[in-house]
């Protein structure tokens, strides 16, 4: 059948040819491409030799228009069509499955449009796997000074006003709330209609070496930039791998080059981020970078209050009076996402033994809290772990050294053995190459006016305190 026209009654046979141009295609493109791209498309019209060729969907007619028409139409003339010319059109609901399945099962005997592979092939199903919350939206985040900017950035760029920049990039501590902007503009998005594609770093980077070593890379390409809007959760863990890197890289430059959006979070700015790449961090630099804050107490007490008002609506009464949120609210060190886990503790507790919360309840879990961090935590854990994030040695920290890279380092490692452990200024500084204990006090009041007064050095200070409490509760 090859290279001969296929005709009926003196006119070619398009509905024929279709059905060749398809085998052609397929062999051509591979059976992953061609289940994405081309098993659902169908022959609509060949009036006059001119062929419109419908697609299930607008995003898929804009895609193969601009991508494969040209392949289309050598397949055409590979198998003996000369179409006069070729468009690519949305299909009628009616005949687009139905053709479409047809056609595949006649030209190959494969999987038609009605089989599992389309429209949700397996590459795309494997992308899209973080599945969205329906609770974390941008009418439940609760904006304050810390985070107001973020919010409205976000929301203006999932509301599609946000036409000046294409690339958001949110940073801040563990539990302040980037997650949440993230979910809640995938969700605005696609209640407007769009495809957002919304994948944790490290699923980026699983997958996509997943796709490097079956050699099936390209398929993983076409399905990541064929997303409307693309959100990076947790940037800081794909700094593994310098393919996965180059292949990030290059995918936010398809996004920029096709005008649309991509939003990333991670808990350092693009700058801090030192596995990325001098590239990378120049691209990343290049887009609306905004950092999260700690929130101040009044937003502490509005997410606070917030989250009662979702509690008693879902219990039937309010377990929490207003001076136990008050209390929460002053613990100035403890992220949206820690007052929200000792909420839940207090609310759990009153719903279930049907007892009040008092002051006296709330100190006592407080109390509890801070005797499992304080009893786990040591002043060794502390220096390590300081001394791996700016990259010195342990011994850096009993030298006389007063430099900067040492001085400040050794300062963090102080204020933090002050607050994590019991231990008094005179065994702080014995343990810091034999200080006595108004040098700790000092760098204790010097680390604490830095955090009020740099909000990076502060995030620094959070992330620490953040690792090492963790640590502390295995």
């Amino acid at each position: 059948m090859m290279g001969q026209v296929i005709k009926t009654a003196g006119q070619a046979n398009w509905a024929a040819l279709w059905a060749a141009a398809r085998e052609k295609l397929r062999t051509d493109l591979g059976d992953a491409l061609f289940d994405a791209w081309i098993a659902a498309l169908v022959l609509v019209s060949s009036e006059n030799d001119e062929l419109q060729i419908g697609a299930p969907k607008p995003f898929a007619r804009n895609w193969v228009a601009n991508r494969y028409v040209d392949r289309i139409e050598r397949a055409f003339q590979s198998c003996g069509g000369n179409p006069a010319s070729i468009s690519i059109v949305l299909a009628p609901k009616s005949i687009g499955a139905d053709r479409a399945s047809k056609a595949d099962a006649a030209s190959t005997g494969g999987p038609g449009l009605n089989e599992p592979r389309q429209p949700d092939s397996p590459t795309r199903r494997q992308l899209a796997n973080r599945l969205l919350h329906p609770a974390q939206t941008f009418e439940s985040f609760v904006p304050g000074p810390a985070n107001e900017f973020a919010w409205r950035a976000a929301k203006a760029l999932a509301d599609g006003e946000a036409s000046d920049f294409g690339l958001l990039y949110i940073h801040g501590g563990f539990g302040f709330g980037k997650t949440h902007l993230l979910n809640a503009t995938a969700l605005e998005a696609k209640k407007r209609g769009r495809r957002p594609l919304f994948l944790g770093a490290e699923d980026f980077m699983r997958q996509f070496l997943g796709a490097l070593h079956r050699k099936d890379t390209l398929s993983f390409k076409e399905e990541l930039r064929g997303a409307d809007l693309l959100l990076i959760d947790d940037l800081q863990h794909i700094c593994r791998s310098a393919a996965t890197v180059s292949e990030f890289l290059h995918t936010v430059n398809a996004f920029a080059d096709q005008r649309r959006k991509v939003v990333i979070a991670a808990d350092k700015p693009p700058a801090a981020l030192d596995s990325l790449g001098d590239d990378v961090r120049s691209r990343l630099s290049g887009g609306l970078v905004i950092g999260l804050d700690k929130p101040e107490r009044a937003t502490r007490l509005a997410i606070l209050k917030a989250k009662a008002e979702e509690f008693a609506r879902q219990r039937g009464s309010a377990m929490l009076p207003v001076e136990a949120l008050e209390r929460l609210a002053d613990l100035d060190q403890a992220s949206p996402r820690d007052l929200i886990g000792l909420f839940t503790k207090l609310a759990t507790y009153a719903d279930l033994t049907k007892k009040p919360v008092t002051l006296d309840v709330v100190e006592e879990t407080l109390g509890q809290q801070r005797a499992g961090k304080l009893h786990k935590t040591s002043i060794e854990d502390i220096q390590r772990k300081t001394a791996e994030f700016y990259k010195l040695d342990m011994r850096d920290f009993h030298s006389p050294q007063r430099t900067r890279r040492v001085a400040r380092p050794r300062q963090v490692a102080m204020y933090l053995a002050r607050e994590l452990t019991q231990r008094s200024l005179p065994e702080i500084g014995k343990r810091f190459g034999g200080r006595d204990h108004t040098t700790v006090l000092h760098a204790c009041r010097r680390v604490a006016a830095l955090c009020d007064e740099d909000s990076v050095f502060r995030q620094e200070v959070d992330f620490l305190k953040q690792v090492l409490s963790q640590r502390g509760q295995a």
